[in-house]
């Protein structure tokens, strides 16, 4: 996803994006999601099969 879809993700969820940078949106997007803050970190690994950032994330 470009930053425009992800800040519409964002905004339909009901985040508020601001000037906040990918990986920070993305992070607050998988707290309200019920996922684990994780996109883009030091992880190794990773559960969340359903997560729809893990090809972004995991490579």
């Amino acid at each position: 996803m470009n930053v425009k879809e992800i800040r519409h993700k964002a905004k339909t969820i009901g985040i508020k994006a601001g000037k906040m940078r990918k990986t920070d949106l993305v992070r607050a997007i998988q707290t309200q999601e019920g996922y684990t803050p994780c996109f883009q970190t030091e992880k190794m690994s990773c559960d969340e099969n359903t997560c729809c950032w893990r090809s972004d994330c995991v490579h």
